[in-house]
Order: C-alpha cells, then sequence, then structure tokens
C-alpha cells in the first residue's frame, strides 16, 4: 500500500498543540502519587536518612516514634537484612540505580542514606514518626570529593573495562609544535535534579502478584530488577509509570527504596505510599557529579588546530561503577590530527551519581568551548571563523563521515538571529544604549552543541478499529517531551485517521516492551517502531482487499490508500473501513530493531529490562545533532551582578516531527543552560549536601528567563534512520554554559573556568 496513507496532508512535521495538554492543565492528570486509592485501604510510609556519611549504626530509640498516633510499622536492617537481594546497576548489565542496599546491615556509606521506613496510616503521622527516630551512630572518616583524603582515583577503563581513551597521532608533538597554545583547567560542580514531581512509590500486592506505581524512565528495569530482589517471577510484577513529573535522567532506573516499600506492603497487608521529601531526593536519586577538566589545544598562526589533550575527572561512588564518560565527543568534535584524552573516576563516600540531560557534553563541552574561545582570543580570530576553519566532513578519530554536518549552517543562522555582526571583539569594550540603570558592560558569547544520535530497539502494538479508532500502546514514558502527541500524529499519519480518534496507552509494563527513556533516544526509536507497525496495518488491509473474495481482488496493492476512514484505490474506488477491516478491526505487534542491530539480542534484551542504546547510522557513518548557542549577558561594572539578556540557539537535528514541542524542549534546555551557568551548585561540605533544597539550590525560574529563540535549521539525513530522526531533546542545554562564560569574558576581560559563574568572580 502507498506509505503515504494520510487523513490530510500530513501532521507530522506541522506544529501542533500536546494533546495530552488539557488534562495536565485542569488537572485530570493522574501521577503516581496521586493513586493513593481509598484513605482506608492505603497506609503511608515516610524515609529516615543517615546523619553521619560513613560509620555504623550502633542503636535506634524508637521510643517517640512509637507513641505517635497511628503508626504501624518501623522497619530498620533488623527486620529487612537479606530480605533485599543484590542487584547490579544499570550501566553494570544490571538493573539498578545503585547497587547499594539500604536496611541491609548496620553500615553506613553515605550522607543521607536510608536507615529506617516508618509506616503510618497518615502521611502527616509517617513523618512525625520519622522524625521522633533516634538513631546512634559509630562514626567514620569519610572523603566527599576531589583531593579529600581517602578519596580514590581511578583510570576509567579499572570500572568500564570497555573504555577506551583515545590516542591518535602525537599529542604532545602536536602541542610542542605549535604556534599558540591554550593549557587550562576547568571545574563544573554538583548539580541535582529538582524535578516538580518527587520520586514517589505505591506498592500493593495480591497475592504473589505486586503492582507499582512509580515514575521511572525505564519500567522495563524496575520491574525485572524487583523480581530479582524479591525473588518473584517478572510476570508477578506489573510496574505502571503514567504521566512523569519530569526526569531528564533522575528516575534513572530501580530506585533503592523501591524494594524496601513493596516489603512493608507485604508484611502489612495492605499498600504502602512513599512520598519522600525534596531534601531526601538530593540523596536516594542520582545527581551530576562535579567534574576537572585540563584541555591542551594548540594551533598553527592561522588557527588550525594542531593537537587536543582532554585529561578529565569524574566523581562517583565506592560501590558502583558508574561514571559518565565524555572526551569521545569532544575529541571528535573538530578537525585535529593528533589527540589524546584519559579519563579518571574519583570514588568517594557518598551516593552513586547518574545522568543528566546531556550527560556528558554538559560538563565536557564547556571545558572544550571555553578553550576554543580562548584560543580565538589569542589568536585575535572570531571565534565563529576559528570553528568554521576547524569544521570537518569526517571524525578525525575514527575516520568515519558524518552523515550530515549543519554545524556552520547553525552558526550562521544563529548569527545572523542574534546579530553577531555587532560585536566588537575588544572584551569590555561594548556598552548597549538601552541598558539605562547603571554600567553596564556587554558581552556577546558563542558555543557548539552536539549530541550523537541514538536509537534502541522498541515493540508497539497498533490496532484499528472498523469505527476508524486507532490505538496505539507501549510501555515506554511519557517525560514531558511530547512523545505521546507524536505518536498520536504519527497514527492518525500513517493510518488515515484523524488525530482525535487515536488513543495512545504508554508507562505500563503489560504494554509491549520499550526500552529507557533517555539519550534522545525516544522519537527516534518509538517513531519507527510505529511507522513499522502503521504499514503492516496497511499492508495487511491491502492484502485483503486485493485477494481472492476481496472487494478489489486482482488489483495491485501497492496502489492503495488509507484515508479518511476508507480504502482507496487510483480509479476512484472506495471502500468503507469497517467492510475493510471485518468487525473485530485489524492489530499488528511491530517489533523494531535499529539498522545493524542482532534482532534477536536485541529484543530479548529489550523484553529483559537491559538497556540497549545504538548510536544512529547503523555504523556506517556519525550521525550526530549540532547546534550554535549564543549568549548576551550584561555586567555591571561596579557590582559584578550578570544579568543575561539573550539566548538564541539555532538546532539542526534530522527530521522535525513537531515545530512546536521541539521549540519548547530546546528552549528548555536553554534555560536550563543559563541555570549551569550561573546558578546551580549542590554544596558539598565534608561529604555531606548542605544545601538541598530549592531555597539554597537555586534554578532558573520566570524572572531570570531572558529573551529565548529556538531555530531549527534544515537538515535532511537518509543515512541516520529511514525517518531521517535524531533526536533533540539534549541539544538545547548544551554549550549555553560555555556561551555564557565566553559572554562574560567579552565584557569584562575575566576568563571564569568554574561554575557556577559568581558576581565575586568578575566584580
Amino acid at each position: 500500500m502507498d506509505a503515504g496513507a494520510q487523513d490530510t496532508d500530513g501532521r507530522l512535521g506541522r506544529p501542533h498543540t500536546r494533546v495530552e495538554g488539557p488534562d495536565k492543565v485542569t488537572g485530570r492528570a493522574l501521577y503516581s502519587s496521586d493513586l493513593t486509592g481509598p484513605d482506608r485501604d492505603t497506609a503511608h510510609a515516610a524515609l529516615v536518612t543517615s546523619a553521619i556519611a560513613r560509620g555504623r549504626i550502633t542503636g535506634f530509640d524508637l521510643a517517640a516514634a512509637g507513641r505517635v498516633p497511628g503508626l504501624l510499622g518501623i522497619f530498620t536492617h533488623r527486620d529487612f537484612a537479606g530480605a533485599v537481594a543484590p542487584v547490579k546497576h544499570l550501566m553494570a548489565g544490571g538493573y539498578a540505580n545503585s547497587a547499594h542496599r539500604p536496611l541491609d546491615s548496620d553500615a553506613v556509606a553515605y550522607a543521607g542514606q536510608i536507615v529506617a521506613l516508618v509506616v503510618a496510616e497518615t502521611r502527616e503521622a509517617a513523618e512525625a514518626a520519622a522524625g521522633a527516630v533516634r538513631v546512634s551512630y559509630a562514626s567514620e572518616p569519610a572523603a566527599g570529593g576531589f583531593d579529600a583524603p581517602g578519596a580514590e582515583t581511578v583510570g576509567l577503563a579499572v570500572l568500564k573495562p570497555q573504555h577506551e581513551d583515545i590516542a591518535r597521532g602525537d599529542a604532545e608533538a602536536g602541542l610542542r609544535e605549535a604556534a599558540v597554545r591554550v593549557d587550562a583547567q576547568y571545574e563544573t560542580p554538583v548539580q541535582h535534579h529538582n524535578p516538580i514531581e518527587l520520586f514517589t512509590t505505591r506498592a500493593a500486592w495480591d497475592g504473589d502478584r505486586l503492582t507499582v506505581h512509580e515514575p521511572t524512565r525505564y519500567v522495563g528495569a524496575v520491574q525485572h530488577g524487583l523480581a530479582a530482589q524479591l525473588g518473584l517471577d517478572p510476570d508477578r510484577v506489573r510496574v505502571v509509570a503514567g504521566l512523569i513529573g519530569g526526569h531528564f535522567g533522575s528516575k534513572f532506573a530501580l530506585s533503592q527504596h523501591t524494594a524496601l516499600v513493596a516489603l512493608a506492603a507485604k508484611r502489612l497487608g495492605r499498600p504502602v505510599s512513599l512520598v519522600p521529601s525534596r531534601r531526601q531526593g538530593f540523596t536516594i536519586a542520582n545527581y551530576r557529579p562535579e567534574s576537572r577538566h585540563r584541555l591542551r589545544l594548540g594551533a598553527d598562526r592561522t588557527g588550525r588546530f594542531t593537537a587536543l589533550v582532554h585529561e578529565a575527572e569524574t566523581v562517583t561512588s565506592r560501590f558502583d561503577p558508574f561514571v559518565m564518560e565524555g572526551a569521545e565527543v569532544s575529541a571528535s568534535l573538530y578537525a585535529c590530527p593528533n589527540i589524546r584524552t584519559e579519563e579518571r573516576a574519583v570514588r568517594v563516600d557518598r551516593n552513586t551519581p547518574g545522568p543528566m540531560r546531556a550527560p556528558p557534553e554538559v560538563p565536557f563541552l564547556f571545558a572544550l568551548e571555553s578553550a576554543v574561545d580562548e584560543m580565538a582570543v589569542a589568536l585575535t580570530m572570531d571565534p565563529i571563523a576559528l570553528r568554521r576553519l576547524n569544521d570537518t566532513a569526517v571524525d578525525p578519530v575514527s575516520g568515519k563521515p558524518f552523515s550530515t554536518r549543519p554545524l556552520m549552517a547553525c552558526f550562521d543562522a544563529g548569527a545572523r538571529a542574534f546579530g553577531w555582526s555587532r560585536r566588537v571583539p575588544r572584551p569590555g569594550s561594548m556598552r548597549d544604549a538601552t541598558v539605562r540603570d547603571g554600567p553596564w558592560r556587554v558581552g556577546l558569547g558563542c558555543a557548539t552543541s552536539v549530541r550523537p544520535a541514538k536509537i534502541a530497539a522498541a515493540t508497539m502494538r497498533v490496532r484499528l478499529g472498523p469505527d476508524g479508532a486507532a490505538e496505539v500502546s507501549c510501555a515506554h514514558h511519557e517525560i514531558g517531551n511530547g512523545i505521546t502527541t507524536l505518536l498520536a500524529l504519527g497514527t492518525a499519519d500513517g493510518l488515515g485517521v484523524p488525530v482525535e480518534r487515536v488513543t495512545v496507552r504508554l508507562g505500563d509494563t503489560a504494554l509491549p516492551a520499550a526500552g529507557i527513556s533517555g539519550g534522545s533516544s525516544t522519537t527516534t526509536s518509538l517513531m519507527s517502531a510505529l511507522a513499522l507497525g502503521c504499514g503492516q496495518i496497511r499492508d495487511a488491509l491491502a492484502r485483503a482487499a486485493t485477494g481472492p473474495g476481496g472487494r478489489l481482488a486482482g488489483r495491485d496493492p501497492g496502489t492503495l490508500r488509507l484515508a479518511g476512514g476508507r480504502l482507496a484505490a487510483p480509479d476512484g474506488t472506495r471502500i468503507a473501513l469497517a467492510e475493510a477491516v471485518g468487525p473485530a478491526g485489524v492489530e499488528t505487534l511491530a517489533e523494531f530493531v535499529p539498522v545493524g542491530g542482532d534482532r534477536e539480542t536485541a529484543l530479548a534484551g529489550l523484553r529483559r529490562g537491559h538497556i540497549g542504546l545504538a548510536f544512529g547510522g547503523g555504523g556506517r557513518a556519525l550521525s550526530w545533532g549540532f547546534g550554535a548557542q549564543f549568549a548576551e549577558v550584561h555586567v555591571h561594572a561596579e557590582t559584578g551582578e550578570i544579568r543575561v539578556a539573550r539566548l538564541t540557539g539555532a538546532f539542526a537535528a534530522g527530521r522535525i516531527l513537531n515545530p512546536l514541542t521541539a521549540r519548547s524542549q530546546l528552549t528548555g534546555g536553554m534555560i536550563w543552560g543559563l541555570g549551569s551557568a550561573l546558578l546551580e551548585e549542590t554544596v558539598v561540605d565534608g561529604a555531606a549536601y548542605r544545601n538541598p533544597d530549592l531555597a539554597e539550590y537555586l534554578v532558573p525560574t520566570a524572572a531570570d528567563a531572558p529573551e529565548v529563540e529556538a531555530l531549527l535549521v534544515d537538515d535532511p539525513d537518509d543515512q541516520v534512520d529511514a525517518l531521517g530522526l535524531k533526536g533533540l531533546g539534549e541539544l538545547g542545554i548544551i554549550g549555553v554554559n560555555a556561551a555564557i562564560a565566553n559572554a562574560v569574558h567579552h565584557a569584562t576581560g575575566r576568563r571564569i573556568r568554574s561554575l557556577p559563574i559568581r558576581l565575586e568572580d568578575v566584580a
């Protein structure tokens, strides 16, 4: 059947509001903590977390907690030791966001570790009882970060055997021979997720069947991980994660507290719901760890790079091998004949870090894009011109071509919209006549945004009914990125029905399996599976209609179209959908596997809850999304106050399916990047977080958001995948921190290499 079967001229590629939007803004949308069941049935839990960073628990005083009305139970390691089997970290072939098991012994491995679970009739009673629990400790010395006594520095390959540091050419010789060199240290701080929806869990048993409602970006990992922890058949564990109130890297996989809530529900014989506090979210979930970078960059007198050396250190926990490696991106971004990278992990006494939107690119490209700007200043060269000179159609490390390389098209579009041509090169020389409330210096900065395209296996059930209603269902998740809307639009286009007749069901292990929502792979993976499913339904209808006994028997099935609720032939013959599909409708289970992947391995891993992201391009070429970030900052000459007046970004990420939600994601990411540059920092004192709340952990608000513009640059790519999709969710934040830091230098002449930038850095 004609693959262009559509009800109209096609919805994909055109702006469309979110189909789930009305439910969200009217309060009809339900999140995991809303599903408490009847008040008389659901019990409520609260956590007690450790006040020391390392040592042992020597005792509990539960007398005061026991007097709280409505208390149902206080569970400690004395109750749950040995009840939860070990499960590896998701990135180490397991299912969990941390292999650490709280309440398994009296050992304390980090500050904020769960040391007790309190359950009561109401949430208020549970929190009151938890606050009354007194814990005695025997404290031991703890290492909290870089350079702390007891911190252990190891090569990344020690933790991740598959990791290989990059060595191409002779980087040291290239640096010696360079006419101009940059050698600088850059640092990024600890940053924590602060999603609006907290890290909630509700567990309910029906005999030996467990149902868990939890906001997670990988229901399959939670299902199989819980089954392994509790000794259950995975088919007896159902995990539901409907709408998710933000994750972007948090809500990573199986949480440490989930099995504890399930055990409490089992022992009490009733459902138990946990809504932890925001402060507890800093230690029971993951975060972006601090990083340090030494970036050495050499260039000849014309500006061509001769050598690049990127050495990086990132913090991780004692008990998990999780480290976000990122030098492979910085090494491949620009043409350079001599490249060397070295990545190290520093193991300390803190909880395990994890992904945070654009996990490696945000810190690693802050270092690289700052160094490139420093090189431009040293060469008295325009920063865009320097990037243009070192642009490359071929990856300098692997020798593979890029499937498309629209980086400079992004810089050209962004520069025009931003007004880069008005930039005066000499730092500290620009003023803006429109800034009238003080002596403000103006700076303009830019940086590259880049993200490798990723794709994963997915399965999806697509059904078309005789009444023209369609349903698409998949275990994947709606995290707020608009995939529900894209699936509805894609189904409407693919099956020729109105978008209002499409029902989308997501976030439930009872539905066909899908992988993790991460790596900007959701759209690339799910829309590919959807296209496959819709094509299978169209082909089935065409074969039935043109086969023996069909109304269009003997016709060429490839000439038929499915549109307007009818099956149409080129001669004008139209068959009502009810007749074409029969009373039961037609249904298919699409099983999508990326090009070049082993089908059986990919699908088996998917159904077992194992992560399986692959790079786009099928191995023939590198497929990356690109962008150019521009920032205008105003710095008060006397106080050092920094205001970001404008952010402009131009992005090329393959085919854009919904420009409205795409721009929404990109502008949101750009504002988050502003937070990375100027606001966000978790303060580590000793080995504890000292600002775990929204009063002192600063995030951008509406008042902080400047004029933000996201441009979409055409990027047709027929190599990345069948639909030309690259994913763009993470592009928006990448490079913003560097663009702002570069703008601050342009305004003040001061080079700030450690984030966040404070007014005392420039005053």
